[in-house]
């Protein structure tokens, strides 16, 4: 039976990430991640895999973000960034990218990822959604996201990314020199 792991943060850990090297894009690598973890010896890992016997076939980091750093949700809350989801090839079609994602939802925290262009089909049948567009807040990227039940996406960037509409500070004035 396979199942979702916590990965050590540890040199064993490393020289499985190192198969995912020679396949992966270089923008997937997990190494230099992974060697950053260990010299800051952070014991929370945030790397999760899957192995078939001993093979390290699936991985991906799951980072936790706090609400003060959330313009993706409404209401503001703590959520996950869900980065650098990758099985090998040889294990690639059998089920083993949803049980990763699968996995993070289960905690059912809102996610946000960022995936190749060639991937947002699959994002799609993992339910997550396209998030509107803000040049701002996204910096070119082109996130997805997954919201529980009772999430709703922040449309409107929040007034502390300085994007408050102009008819709305209008408002405010002219109700302030009502008064």
């Amino acid at each position: 039976m396979v199942k979702v792991e916590r990965l050590l943060i540890n040199y064993k850990t490393l020289e499985d990430f190192k198969q995912f090297q020679q396949y992966g894009a270089q923008e997937l690598s997990m190494l230099e991640d992974l060697q950053n973890e260990m010299i800051e010896n952070d014991s929370k890992s945030p790397f999760y895999g899957i192995y078939y016997g001993n093979t390290l076939v699936a991985r991906m980091s799951l980072y936790e973000r706090s609400k003060e750093y959330d313009h993706y949700f409404n209401p503001p809350q703590d959520y996950y960034v869900l980065w650098k989801l990758e099985v090998l090839p040889d294990y690639r079609n059998q089920g083993y990218a949803k049980m990763l994602v699968d996995f993070a939802k289960s905690f059912n925290v809102p996610i946000k990822t960022n995936p190749f262009i060639k991937a947002n089909e699959f994002w799609e049948k993992m339910d997550f959604e396209s998030a509107s567009y803000n040049i701002e807040r996204d910096f070119g990227e082109n996130p997805y996201i997954w919201m529980p039940e009772g999430v709703k996406e922040a449309i409107q960037p929040p007034s502390r990314l300085g994007a408050e509409k102009p008819a709305q500070k209008k408002e405010t004035t002219k109700k302030a020199e009502k008064k």
